[in-house]
């Protein structure tokens, strides 16, 4: 299995599981949109990448909240690139309230980039899938597609949501070629993740330190966070897989926090 010659879109790759992601797809031959909501941090990225290769990278400033610039931005990448063999909707961020403390503006904020970001970017890329009969899509979902923590309700929704999703696309889109899956990390040490342990330990009332050994990292069977690294590798696992027998799945990467 391989990559070569896929182009990718990946969104939220400036930075993290995204940027890790793009640099597997493109030491494997692939080229990637960097889709980001920081045009400049895309761009640097793309130059990076493309040094690296031996696939390229282009910038694509997106926010995927916005249907218009979602849609001129998959656009941007079909005619430099010539095609979307594969998206990654990765894009996310973190708030972290407890329900009744929850304001609404951040619940909608939080659903609409996970969420809706996740719908946009692949309502835009399945007709062009759909007209050459392949494409795969990958959904970043997390442990928390499977389980509940508190704190993090909207989170925690939006990520269930995107299981839902995946599974309608794996039934719509198997006789046009087209496959989806979620991907499920564990805690990944991120900006993301490492922005939550004073949130948390200030609404749990714990410290710093007990929320990386018992919150983020007691459930698992090493005590070690889950890498970029290996999310990535499942990412060009889901992309690189040659048939439809492999559809519709979610995998979770966790350290054992989480068993299916």
């Amino acid at each position: 299995m391989n990559m070569t010659g896929k182009n990718c879109i990946v969104t939220g790759a400036a930075s993290g599981i995204g940027k890790a992601i793009a640099l597997k797809y493109i030491s494997d031959g692939a080229n990637v949109a960097i889709a980001d909501l920081k045009l400049d941090a895309a761009q640097a990225v793309a130059a990076e990448l493309t040094a690296m290769g031996p696939g390229r990278a282009i910038a694509v400033e997106m926010d995927v909240t916005d249907e218009d610039a979602v849609n001129a931005g998959v656009q941007k990448t079909v005619d430099d690139l010539g095609s979307v063999d594969v998206l990654v909707s990765n894009a996310g961020i973190q708030i972290v309230h407890r329900i009744e403390d929850f304001p609404f503006s951040e619940w909608k904020k939080m659903l609409a980039i996970h969420l809706d970001g996740a719908f946009l970017t692949t309502k835009a890329c399945l007709p062009h899938m759909y007209a050459q009969g392949s494409g795969t899509v990958i959904y970043m979902g997390s442990v928390h597609s499977k389980e509940a923590s508190p704190l993090k309700s909207a989170y925690v929704t939006a990520k269930h949501g995107l299981m839902g999703l995946s599974r309608t696309l794996a039934k719509e889109g198997g006789l046009k070629g087209v496959r989806s899956h979620v991907i499920c990390p564990g805690f990944v040490k991120t900006p993301l993740v490492e922005k939550q342990i004073p949130e948390q330990a200030r609404d749990l009332g714990i410290s710093e330190e007990e929320v990386v050994s018992k919150v983020m990292l007691g459930k698992t069977v090493d005590t070690e966070f889950t890498t970029i690294e290996d999310i990535a590798n499942l990412a060009w696992l889901f992309a690189a897989f040659p048939t439809n027998a492999l559809t519709g799945q979610s995998i979770v990467a966790s350290h054992g926090w989480f068993m299916n």
